[in-house]
């Protein structure tokens, strides 16, 4: 599996004009919001008219409990069981990660997963319904897939391209039984549950930080890519985290980005374990712990180049890959993010610009990774060629890598910062921006 080139090769647009946005005491960074703040886990959600629905994994509401709002933000109500009735193939126990979409004709359909009396595994099935709200009825006594030699399968989710071909995305459950995890994409007909054709590995489970475990795909598809989005690690605590591959072909081959889009250290630790992301419009929805239940949050979602940025979960811009006058890329930089930092920005005229991010226009926190050994420090921050503050960086020491936070006010979409000697000498890491 590629990798993704670092961040700082992926944030690559031209730059615009832009007006001058503010920076100093401005607000901190705005945390992801709470939505439904009982258990609600892996939650899906959809918008018809001007009603939006969420469904999650079973819990005390239901089977498939669901609830409905007026606006994404809330205030949300748990309306009851979407699905009441469980279907003939299914046993007692937790049904998971629904995921509902519009038929062609005008119904629901309902993926789900519920645990096989015939494999002892977790499957997928399907159910359709007149109501968003339900009920949700089986369409069959079968389950939709149900491969026990893989462990099972699960986490469901519909994708309709542009073409208008409907799409089963799901797992199997090799980390179950110790084999291989495969997120998979299977074309289905325009009823969602009639198989064309065989279906096509995405991804795998291949890097260490995943545990093991990659599960929940949802995918988008961009003006030039297509986004998949995952959760990875083991869900019952906060290393759960989400993340994406990309790939300008629907079927592959993917490549995972270098830095996951949300963990519960990229929320500065606002979200425990967030992860079961469904991404609708201009929002990323997914579940964080509190307690012993997963709430269900929403986050502004931005597109920096059709790769995805999540208001409020740090993103990193290494400060070597900017733009440098008068300055020089110092590599072998022992304990610097990628091993290369900005250095001798040392005269009148030293100055690194360097291209941020904002999904939406608002209040932001940049977190300035620096190193300062003789002495504290200071640059002149500019903002857009605008509104201009001074940074001080106490001396901690040279690699003795630190980060010092600024408020800022940016506008929508990319926004130059530009770090400018003003007394003393400080070497720059990275800049990261939430």
């Amino acid at each position: 599996m590629r990798l993704l080139g670092r961040l700082f090769l992926v944030f690559t647009a031209t730059a615009v004009c832009m007006p001058a946005a503010g920076a100093g005491p401005a607000a901190a960074a705005v945390a992801p919001t709470a939505v439904i703040r009982a258990d609600f886990p892996d939650p899906d959600v959809i918008q018809v008219g001007s009603t939006f629905y969420a469904y999650s994994t079973s819990s005390g509401a239901g089977r498939i409990p669901v609830a409905s709002a007026s606006s994404s933000t809330g205030p949300w109500t748990v309306r009851g069981d979407a699905l009441p009735a469980k279907p003939a193939w299914a046993g007692n126990g937790g049904f998971w990660a629904p995921d509902v979409s519009r038929l062609p004709d005008g119904r629901y359909l309902m993926y789900f997963t519920g645990p096989s009396t015939a494999t002892g595994r977790m499957c997928i099935g399907a159910a359709t319904s007149a109501n968003p709200l339900g009920p949700f009825q089986p369409t069959s006594g079968s389950p939709l897939v149900c491969n026990a030699a893989e462990g099972g399968d699960i986490d469901p989710s519909s994708f309709v391209d542009t073409d208008g071909k409907r799409y089963l995305l799901y797992k199997n459950d090799g980390n179950a039984v110790g084999r291989p995890t495969v997120l998979w994409l299977q074309q289905v007909g325009s009823d969602g549950v009639t198989f064309v054709g065989g279906r096509t590995e995405l991804i795998r489970n291949d890097r260490l930080e995943e545990a093991g475990v990659i599960e929940a795909p949802v995918l988008v598809k961009r003006p030039s890519q297509y986004v998949l989005f995952y959760s990875a690690g083991s869900y019952a605590g906060n290393s759960y985290f989400t993340s994406y591959a990309v790939s300008p072909s629907l079927t592959g081959p993917y490549t995972k980005a270098y830095r996951p889009l949300m963990t519960t250290a990229t929320f500065d630790g606002a979200v425990q374990g967030p992860g079961g992301t469904d991404v609708l419009g201009g929002r990323v929805f997914f579940h964080g712990w509190v307690g012993n239940a997963r709430h269900m949050y929403t986050a502004e979602l931005g597109w920096a180049d059709d790769y995805p940025v999540v208001r409020g979960s740090r993103v990193r811009y290494e400060a070597e890959r900017g733009t440098l006058n008068h300055a020089e890329v110092r590599t072998g930089a022992a304990g610097a993010s990628q091993g290369a930092v900005v250095a001798k920005i040392d005269y009148a005229d030293s100055w690194v610009d360097v291209r941020v991010f904002a999904p939406v226009a608002g209040d932001y926190t940049a977190y300035v990774a620096y190193a300062a050994g003789y002495g504290d420090a200071q640059h002149l921050v500019t903002v857009n060629g605008g509104t201009r503050f001074t940074l001080s960086y106490p001396d901690r020491g040279w690699d003795n890598w630190t980060q010092v936070p600024a408020q800022l006010t940016l506008n929508a979409g990319w926004n130059t910062l530009r770090f400018q000697y003003q007394t003393r000498w400080a070497e720059l890491d990275h800049i990261e921006i939430a």
